[in-house]
C-alpha cells in the first residue's frame, strides 16, 4: 500500500472517531428510551459498522476503543465507560467474526452487533452488581437490539456503498 493511501486511511479513521464520538453526544441529548432502561438507538454503532466493511477490523477496533475513552471522560464516568466498552468489544468481535464468516450482509450483521453490545452490557451488569436475575431483562434488550441494530444496519448498509469508491479504501471491503 503506497504511503499515501496509509495517510488517507489513517485520516479517514481519525474522522470517524470524531464523527462517533458525535453521535455519542447527539445521543446523549436526545432521549430515545421510550421508558426502558438501556435502550438506545446506538448511533455510533453506525461508524462502526462502516469502519469493520471499509477499514477493516483492527482500525474499527481503534476507532471504537477511542470512542468509548473520549465519550467516557467527557461526558460520563468510569462505570460508563465500563459498560460501554462491555458492550462495545463484544459487538465488535460478533459483528467482526460474522464478517469474516461472510454469513450476513450489514443489515444482519449489525443487527447480531446491536443484540450483542446489549448482551455485554447486561453481562457486565450481573458482574458488577452481582445479580444473575437481571438477564430477567434480556427479551426486552434483544427486541431493543434487533430494531436498532436493523435500522443502523440499513444506513451503513446505504454509507458503505456510498463511500466504498474512495481509491483509499480499495484494500478491504466485503458484501453490503
Amino acid at each position: 500500500m503506497r504511503a499515501n493511501h496509509k495517510a488517507a486511511r489513517a485520516a479517514f479513521g481519525g474522522l470517524l472517531v470524531a464523527l462517533a464520538f458525535l453521535f455519542g453526544y447527539v445521543e446523549m441529548l436526545i432521549p430515545v428510551s421510550l421508558g426502558i432502561p438501556g435502550v438506545k438507538l446506538g448511533l455510533a454503532n453506525l461508524v462502526t459498522i462502516t469502519a469493520i466493511f471499509l477499514l477493516g477490523v483492527p482500525q474499527a477496533a481503534a476507532v471504537t476503543v477511542i470512542r468509548v475513552i473520549l465519550t467516557g471522560f467527557t461526558f460520563g464516568n468510569m462505570s460508563m465507560m465500563m459498560y460501554s466498552m462491555s458492550g462495545a468489544l463484544l459487538s465488535l468481535f460478533v459483528m467482526a467474526a460474522l464478517k469474516k464468516a461472510d454469513l450476513f450482509g450489514t443489515v444482519g450483521i449489525s443487527i447480531a452487533g446491536g443484540v450483542s453490545h446489549n448482551l455485554g452490557q447486561l453481562l457486565c451488569a450481573m458482574a458488577v452488581l452481582k445479580n444473575p436475575h437481571l438477564m430477567y431483562y434480556f427479551p426486552v434488550l434483544l427486541a431493543a437490539g434487533c430494531a436498532a441494530g436493523a435500522a443502523i444496519g440499513i444506513l451503513g448498509a446505504e454509507t458503505v456503498k456510498r463511500l466504498k469508491p474512495l481509491s483509499f479504501l480499495d484494500r478491504e471491503g466485503g458484501k453490503a
